[in-house]
């Protein structure tokens, strides 16, 4: 069964955290409206695979009426 939105945005989460040892400290603003996208906090995620296996996680704010929820390019 394919995974929800919410579900990839908390896998993705989860494992970038992994990797950073546990915890990232952010300041107050990354949270603000502007840092996240928009209003809603609409976005979409592009993971890029290299050749060696790794991959590159990026994150970008949706336009406006593109829907809600997270969407997941892969490249």
């Amino acid at each position: 069964m394919p995974l929800t939105p919410a579900e990839r945005s908390h896998h993705l989460l989860v494992a970038l955290l992994v990797h950073a040892g546990g915890s990232v400290t952010l300041p107050a603003s990354a949270l603000d409206p502007d840092a996240i996208g928009t209003a809603d906090s609409a976005h979409a995620i592009e993971l890029r695979r290299y050749a060696d296996g790794s991959v590159r996680v990026s994150v970008q704010p949706r336009p406006r009426g593109a829907g809600d929820g997270a969407g997941l390019t892969y490249l």
